[in-house]
């Protein structure tokens, strides 16, 4: 196993591994357990009771997160005609058709974060999809990033604002980054409210028992806050 370093074990042994703590106090104390120079990501793992092996029970869906995650989101749109202008006036990074599947295809174009699609585009983007795929940018229904021409904007605006993709991995497991170390307390609980409404809702008709079994907090580099899972299943929106 790896070691770990100094600041890391200083930060490790501020958490009482026998506790499962309150969302106050696990997002008091992940500010205190970043010891980065920089502005840490803050991430929130949850261990679901789900069966990756069938595809019903897999959880691939977004959640808007009223705080964003305090990172800037490049956006690509696979459009034609006037949705080109129209895209590019609502803040995306990149817009374009036959030649940006082309600057992808043949250039290997990868600097955006999320691409977005029209579905008149979606015969054409398919050929490059064995290069979007692997890296997560393919266009989608299930993350909403494939969208008629009409809501393009409101689509970009919402993905550069907060909102965020997210999906099991292969063993039932979420990663989901919520925000910044900087952010305040309560923007950080009202993300966190977000993302869990989020993953009840999403909840799969296939699974059974309990459903959120395990949530960690935990920021850039970080030790793992163990939470309550009770009382974050009973977090509302503050008024």
């Amino acid at each position: 196993m790896p070691k770990h370093g100094k600041k890391y074990l200083a930060a490790a042994a501020k958490i009482d591994r026998t506790l499962f703590y309150t969302p106050e106090e696990a997002i008091k104390l992940l500010k205190e357990t970043s010891f980065v120079s920089f502005d840490a990501s803050i991430e929130v793992h949850l261990r679901l009771g789900i069966d990756p092996r069938h595809a019903d029970q897999n959880i691939r869906t977004t959640v808007a997160l009223p705080h964003g995650t305090g990172k800037s989101v490049r956006v690509l749109v696979f459009a034609q005609g006037e949705a080109i202008q129209a895209s590019l006036d609502a803040g995306a990074n990149f817009a374009g058709g036959d030649d940006l599947i082309a600057r992808v295809d043949k250039e290997n174009f990868f600097d955006f974060d999320v691409a977005i699609a029209t579905p008149d585009m979606m015969g054409k983007v398919g050929r490059i999809g064995r290069k979007l795929g692997p890296r997560g940018l393919m266009p989608n229904p299930k993350s909403g990033t494939i969208v008629p021409a009409a809501d393009l904007p409101r689509t970009i605006q919402e993905v550069r604002g907060g909102r965020v993709e997210f999906r099991n991995d292969k063993t039932g497991i979420l990663h989901v980054a919520i925000g910044k170390v900087s952010f305040t307390p309560q923007q950080i609980t009202e993300n966190f409210i977000s993302l869990m409404e989020a993953v009840k809702t999403a909840r799969p008709s296939g699974a059974k028992g309990i459903y959120i079994r395990t949530v960690t907090l935990t920021s850039t580099m970080g030790p793992g806050i163990p939470m309550n899972v009770g009382l974050v299943q009973t977090m509302n929106q503050p008024a």
